[in-house]
């Protein structure tokens, strides 16, 4: 509470998603060798984003059904393009779980990160910056900037400072794959944007498309969020980034990155073009149900921890999938509920997976008979 008296309610997310940014300019202009410095001021500026929205989360209204804490930037006026940040009760836990985990991932890096650090710690404030924008903007286009915004220090932590030699066709596959589907979601946005005039998205669910224009854009909107998620055919790359990627890298994946595709059903497709989710229902049910059993049987036979982890997260979101399409309160709140908890427990695994890896420098189960002598 006295952290939110420090502030105006009406501009606190502004403020809060500014604070990793500051981190990022103290952190250009301290000395690369001064490691323990580089560490604590990251640490710190990434914690305070978490304690600023648990003290929002004290005083958010259950009982209100609208967005609260709203805040409005006047962007490019000639065009009606505005940057509105607020939150509800789906976007505020998504955000806990994001400035929970950034933090984490610095202190996972503790010890494990000495090559260009400076650089690491910049690409963790800035994906937590992006993240914070992405679960409480009120507009697509912005929406989409933020989105894929994120890609760029992913692609450096997966490619530079990933643990294996195929970390650079890792870090590709991750670009390349989510970047395609994402492309064709800016084009659906231009439209959207020529035929309403803006991007608000409170205003965008006042408007009604057709019937042809909402299975339109439905469609190449689910292809930005497939590819997050990712569902089957295009999760190929999970596996891939999730083995090369750091133990860091591997929490931001599992644990916030994956959360984009669902949120953005919940946020984006379900309201905005209703009836075309309606019609896509049966065609989500196959390729749900198909993904779950594919993964699981995949996971079933893979020797690395990693991969096994990685093809589980799938099977889980496509389990998230299922319940944000059945239409209902019971199955939606079910979906928000995994998708937090994946969110928790993938990162917890992925730690552990980390601190076994830092001691035996393998990941091949086959190797593991004994643990349990060696630490008990």
């Amino acid at each position: 509470m006295f952290l939110i008296s420090m502030f105006n309610f009406q501009d606190i997310l502004f403020y809060t998603s500014f604070i990793p940014l500051i981190g990022i300019s103290l952190l250009i202009f301290i000395n690369p060798e001064q490691q323990i410095l580089l560490k604590i001021v990251a640490f710190n500026f990434s914690s305070f984003p978490f304690l600023i929205l648990l003290s929002i989360w004290g005083i958010f209204k259950k009982s209100l059904g609208t967005f609260q804490f709203v805040s409005k930037l006047v962007w490019i006026p000639i065009l009606n393009l505005n940057v509105t940040l607020a939150v509800d009760g789906i976007s505020l836990f998504f955000l806990l779980l994001t400035t929970l985990l950034i933090p984490l991932c610095i202190l996972i890096s503790w010890n494990s990160i000495r090559i260009n650090l400076k650089g690491y710690l910049i690409a963790f404030l800035i994906i937590e910056f992006f993240l914070i924008g992405v679960f409480c903007v009120l507009d697509v286009l912005m929406f989409y900037i933020f989105f894929e915004s994120i890609l760029p220090p992913m692609f450096l932590i997966i490619g530079v400072w990933g643990s294996r030699e195929r970390k650079i066709l890792a870090s590709y596959y991750f670009f390349l794959y989510t970047l395609f589907g994402s492309v064709v979601m800016l084009l659906s946005i231009l439209y959207i944007y020529n035929q309403v005039g803006t991007t608000d998205y409170e205003i965008l669910l006042t408007f009604m498309f057709s019937d042809f224009e909402q299975k339109m854009l439905w469609f190449t909107f689910f292809l930005a969020f497939a590819a997050k998620v990712p569902m089957i055919p295009v999760h190929l790359w999970l596996p891939e980034a999730h083995v090369e990627a750091p133990t860091a890298g591997s929490i931001v994946l599992a644990g916030v990155l994956l959360k984009l595709g669902t949120y953005g059903f919940i946020r984006f497709s379900l309201p905005l073009f209703p009836q075309a989710s309606f019609y896509f229902a049966p065609f989500i049910y196959t390729i749900s149900l198909v993904g779950i059993i594919y993964a699981s049987l995949t996971a079933i036979r893979q020797t690395d921890f990693k991969r096994i982890i990685a093809y589980t997260s799938v099977a889980h979101m496509n389990v998230v999938i299922l319940g944000i399409f059945s239409f209902n309160n019971v199955g939606i709140e079910g979906a928000l509920l995994q998708s937090l908890s994946h969110g928790f427990i993938a990162s917890a695994l992925f730690v552990i997976i980390g601190v076994v890896y830092e001691r035996y420098r393998t990941r091949l189960v086959k190797y593991y008979g004994g643990l349990v002598h060696t630490m008990p």
